[in-house]
């Protein structure tokens, strides 16, 4: 029996960093949300655990023990003393180190997939560590719902925001890597206060200016997608932008004109769950 799972693409609708901490890690408000597409994971029994990657967007990606699908089912198998394996295709539609979830996502699809596929129950606490102990954003990626992420980002609250929910956006990655640590780094350490995530539109993202001057083509991405689009923002660490719209017509079109005028460019036409 084959069972599959998606990996939503993760977007950070606002992102506030709040201050550098002495682990190397940074205090934070986010709100998450999360698109109806992204990665696909699929899983059969097996005698052994395996990985192997197809899509668009695989290439450069190994399917060995550094790949985060196989760190988490790892993880799973070592906490539930699962002795069956898996073999696992994950099929690569969202751009790597691009701000929108990636291995994340991908990590904590793979913890879904697997509790159906082993027949195991953790608990959401137990998972929920779990998803932490594999990074920052997984924990928000498990649910992939709709959440204000504090702390490291996963200390979560779940938030009903009307509006939110089948909202158009569209998705752009200029097809440059930026990757997470550079652009934390790069961050002034200028606390300019705090997230009220039911006013998420009024605020910002406090890693857009680092990443701006990591990755320039960031700021064409903003540019192209501000024109008729109600908000438009980089998500996460970058590189990845997204706008929202008020219609899936004027999403469409503005990903017509994008293709157009910069066809290597990543593009993805989706919707908030």
């Amino acid at each position: 029996m084959q069972f599959i799972e998606t990996a939503y693409a993760k977007l950070n609708l606002a992102l506030h960093v709040r201050a550098r901490r002495a682990d190397g890690y940074h205090t934070l408000e986010t709100l998450f949300a999360f698109c109806t597409d992204g990665d696909v994971i699929e899983a059969e029994a097996a005698d052994s655990l395996t990985l192997s990657l197809s899509g668009p967007c695989a290439q450069g990606l190994s399917a060995d023990a550094d790949n985060l699908v196989i760190q988490a089912a790892s993880a799973l198998r070592d906490l539930m003393g699962v002795t069956a394996g898996a073999r696992l295709r994950l099929h690569k539609s969202l751009p790597v180190a691009s701000g929108v979830g990636g291995g994340s996502a991908d990590a904590a699809a793979t913890l879904r997939l697997l509790c159906r596929l082993w027949s195991v129950e953790p608990g959401e606490d137990a998972l929920l560590a779990l998803a932490a102990s594999l990074g920052a954003d997984v924990p928000a990626c498990l649910r992939s719902q709709t959440c204000f992420g504090t702390g490291t980002g996963t200390d979560l609250a779940e938030l009903d925001l009307p509006g939110l929910e089948g909202m158009p956006v569209l998705l752009v990655n200029p097809g440059v890597a930026c990757p997470t640590g550079p652009v934390f780094r790069a961050w002034d350490g200028q606390d300019r206060g705090a997230l009220d995530p039911h006013r998420w539109e009024e605020a910002r993202n406090d890693l857009q200016a680092p990443a701006l001057a990591l990755v320039p083509q960031i700021g064409d991405v903003l540019q192209a997608l501000g024109s008729g689009a109600r908000l438009a923002r980089m998500s996460g660490s970058g590189a990845t932008c997204f706008a929202m719209y008020d219609s899936a017509a004027a999403r469409d079109a503005a990903r017509e004109t994008i293709r157009k005028s910069h066809p290597r460019w990543w593009c993805l036409a989706t919707s908030l769950r």
